[in-house]
């Protein structure tokens, strides 16, 4: 077979890409052009307003339940006047231990950083003997709080526009 090809052959072999207009279709006239970018812009601008209203919708559920929370703790608060003064010292004290055992939490750390870095052995036990003390504390506490400091008066969320 001949290995050379004529100037015929060569060219079914490449083919050209026409990339001007297709048939049927003409050029955009600058003024149609600006008012489409106009329209897009419009369409854009009440998308973004429907998603603030949105927004504002979940707002106003989420600060709903907090709003209830509050109004809840706020009566509790007032049908046990007493007790609320209670949580709120004991509240004050357990915090003082908490933050004892914060100091003893990290003289632990500094003490045996290297073998804990080092084995997962000595971080297990760490996170054993401390982890759910500390976080039982952390739950008392914050009940006592709650319940010790609930509001007088439930304040009304503001709307911002």
């Amino acid at each position: 077979m001949n290995e050379i090809m004529t100037k015929d052959q060569q060219q079914h072999f490449f083919t050209q890409i026409n990339v001007s207009q297709t048939p049927g279709t003409t050029r955009q006239e600058p003024q149609d052009f600006a008012s489409e970018v106009c329209l897009l812009l419009r369409e854009m601008l009440a998308a973004q307003d429907r998603q603030n209203e949105l927004l504002e919708e979940m707002m106003e559920h989420f600060s709903m339940a907090q709003r209830q929370r509050s109004n809840e703790l706020a009566m509790w608060k007032k049908a046990n006047p007493s007790l609320a003064g209670f949580c709120k010292k004991a509240a004050e004290q357990l915090g003082r231990i908490q933050t004892d055992y914060l100091a003893t939490i990290t003289e632990e750390i500094h003490d045996h950083f290297d073998s804990m870095l080092e084995g997962e052995f000595m971080l297990n036990e760490f996170v054993d003997r401390f982890g759910p003390r500390f976080a039982h504390l952390n739950g008392i506490l914050q009940v006592l709080s709650q319940l010790g400091n609930a509001p007088d008066q439930i304040p009304t969320p503001r709307r911002v526009k």
